[in-house]
């Protein structure tokens, strides 16, 4: 089974002279430990703070470095009605609500509150 890419920051790490935490990736994470059967669709790899974030924009090229950040496997199916975003040759989903509803879609996991 084709795997996708999950690329998330790490749990903490230091910005603006303090320790931080991205809410965005800590939602996805929220997810992951609610449903973990989902983890081994994926492989997680957690990028450092500083952009540009090499092993994202190596997939989809420069200016495209979010985190969280599902980049699909060519094989893996899509949800209908999302926005996959193209580049690279890759379609990607670059925000936590959005990797919600694909992850609720395709694995039946719930759909994230206020959808």
């Amino acid at each position: 089974m084709p795997k996708d890419t999950l690329f998330l920051l790490p749990p903490g790490f230091a910005a603006n002279g303090t320790r931080e935490f991205c809410p965005e990736c800590a939602e996805i994470c929220g997810v992951l430990a609610w449903y973990p059967a989902l983890k081994e669709t994926l492989d997680i790899v957690y990028v450092g703070i500083d952009h540009p974030r090499a092993e994202i924009t190596a997939l989809l090229g420069d200016g495209r470095h979010n985190a969280p950040t599902l980049v699909l496997h060519p094989d893996s199916p899509r949800a209908k009605g999302l926005p996959y975003s193209e580049a690279g040759g890759h379609a990607y989903l670059p925000s936590a609500r959005l990797i919600a509803k694909h992850f609720a879609a395709l694995h039946g996991t719930p759909v994230p509150r206020g959808h």
